[in-house]
Parts: structure tokens; C-alpha cells; sequence
């Protein structure tokens, strides 16, 4: 009875301790999201500051080109304004999404007003002369300050991506079956009446939660596309063959769709692909007779 007791309570500590370091690991997962999408909102501060400080001497470049006294006031009024909202996003903090909002809003306010200016110098084509060396040091100061900020792109880039990729739904366990009128398993594709495909959308808790659009694209060995509409795909309109709305958890999920089928199919090989949010998330091929 001892030894009994013995046993029970040191599977109880094993249970307890399996949960403990499943709920550790499941908390590093979330943190390090955490960090990396802290990470991403610094990189797009930063390449914003890097953004206002090429405009700042971009300005300072066109006052040097031009003896227009009008000109030069306004752009030395319009380049204050951009010096003042770089020295606001300096003193924002990265995580304050509404105030890097309303910067990034100005931002391009500041580019389009830059352009207006641009095309005025252009089109009184006043180069001074005397002023061409301020001007190439000024060049050079713009062209460290774009290196500078294509490296931040890159670095944003990679991590933006990486951030998409773990995010990304996961189709598995596709199956596709054919079945008669008895909606039975059919032998062969000239009894088929109606085609079940079915899957799991995997279990991801960096993916956000709530409806999400699925679509099942079924492709013949003719490679005719069974289609009941369509939807838009890099850059162009994609046909598919079924669409669900599903809502999604985070956790495992198991999805079935029917074609009721009302033209000829011929034996051969299929090829199901599943999409969500402009991306193929699953494809698999089946054979039949």
C-alpha cells in the first residue's frame, strides 16, 4: 500500500513537471515573438528618422542650387518643419504605434511637398556655380546617410519576413474523395457525383486569431481548374473550386469542403492546393481511375 502511494504521488510530480516545462516553453515562444516584433517597430523608427534626416539635406541641396530668394525662404521654412518632426519621432518611443502613425502620416506629407519644390527649382534651372563644392559635401553626407538606411531596410526586411513566416497558416492531412450517388466511396471517376476534400489547419499561436477565408483549388490531369469563382493571388485573379470561412483559435482545426460535380471527369491525376491570405498553405496530388 506504501509502495502504492509512492508510485502515485511521483506520477503526479512527473504530470506536473511535464506541464511546467510545456507552459515554459510555450511562454519563450510568446516572448520571443514579443522581442522580434519589438525589434521590427525599432528598425521602422529608425528607418524613418534615416528617412527625415535624407529630406532635411535634401533641401539644404536644392537651397544650394538656386538664387531665388523666395524660393530659398520657403524651403528653409519647409525644412524647420521637417527638422522639428524628425526631433518629435527622436523622442517617441518605437512601441507607440499611434504617434509613429501620425509621423509616418506627416512623413509623406513632407515627400510630397519636397516634390512640389523639386519641380519648381526644376524649371528655373538656376545652378550657382559657386556653391557646387558645399553641395558635393552635401551629396556625400545624403549618400552615407542612404547606405546607412538600405542596410536598416534589409535588416527589416529579413526580420519582417521571418515574422510572416511564423505566422503563416499550415494545411496538412489533405485528402480528397470521390464519391457516388449513395455518397459512397466511388471506384472509379465516371460514377463520381460529388469530390470531399479535407484538412487540418495546423495549431500556430504566433497566427492570428478569427475568421479566416480558405480556398481549395482542384486542378484535372487535363489541367483544367474546377471552378466556382475566383480570387486574387500575386498580383492576379486565381479561379478556385471551393471557398470556407473558418474561425480560427490558433489551435488545430479540421475543415471539409464538397464539389458537387456536374461535368466529366476523367481518370487520372489531381492536384488539390489550398490557399489563405495570399499564400498557398498545402498542395498534395491523388491518382484515380
Amino acid at each position: 500500500m506504501k509502495k502504492a502511494l509512492i508510485a502515485a504521488v511521483v506520477v503526479v510530480i512527473l504530470a506536473m513537471a511535464g506541464i511546467m516545462v510545456y507552459l515554459l516553453l510555450n511562454n519563450r515562444n510568446l516572448e520571443q515573438e514579443k522581442m522580434e516584433m519589438l525589434e521590427l517597430a525599432e528598425l521602422d523608427k529608425q528607418e524613418m528618422e534615416n528617412d527625415y534626416e535624407r529630406l532635411t539635406l535634401q533641401y539644404t541641396e536644392m537651397m544650394n542650387s538656386i538664387n531665388n530668394d523666395s524660393i530659398i525662404a520657403q524651403l528653409t521654412q519647409e525644412q524647420m518643419r521637417t527638422q522639428q518632426l524628425l526631433e518629435e519621432l527622436k523622442n517617441v518611443k518605437a512601441a507607440d504605434a499611434r504617434e509613429i502613425t501620425r509621423l509616418k502620416k506627416e512623413l509623406a506629407t513632407v515627400r510630397k511637398v519636397l516634390r512640389s519644390y523639386i519641380r519648381q527649382v526644376d524649371s528655373l534651372n538656376q545652378v550657382n556655380q559657386s556653391l557646387m563644392a558645399e553641395n558635393d559635401r552635401v551629396k556625400d553626407q545624403l549618400a552615407q546617410s542612404n547606405q546607412a538606411n538600405e542596410g536598416l531596410r534589409m535588416e527589416k526586411q529579413n526580420l519582417t519576413e521571418k515574422v510572416a513566416i511564423a505566422a503563416q497558416l499550415d494545411a496538412t492531412g489533405i485528402t480528397m474523395t470521390t464519391l457516388n450517388k449513395r455518397q459512397k466511396t466511388a471506384k472509379k471517376m465516371k460514377d463520381c457525383k460529388t469530390i470531399q476534400v479535407g484538412f487540418n489547419i495546423a495549431r500556430n499561436v504566433t497566427a492570428q486569431t478569427g475568421n479566416r477565408t480558405l480556398y481549395v483549388r482542384i486542378q484535372t490531369p487535363a489541367g483544367q481548374v474546377l471552378t466556382a469563382g475566383t480570387f486574387p493571388y500575386e498580383n492576379r485573379q486565381l479561379e478556385y473550386s471551393m471557398k470556407k470561412v473558418v474561425e480560427y483559435t490558433g489551435e488545430e482545426v479540421n475543415v471539409q469542403t464538397y464539389w458537387q460535380v456536374s461535368e466529366f471527369l476523367e481518370a487520372g491525376q489531381y492536384r488539390v492546393s489550398i490557399f489563405a491570405e495570399g499564400n498557398m498553405i498545402g498542395t498534395r496530388t491523388f491518382t484515380f481511375e
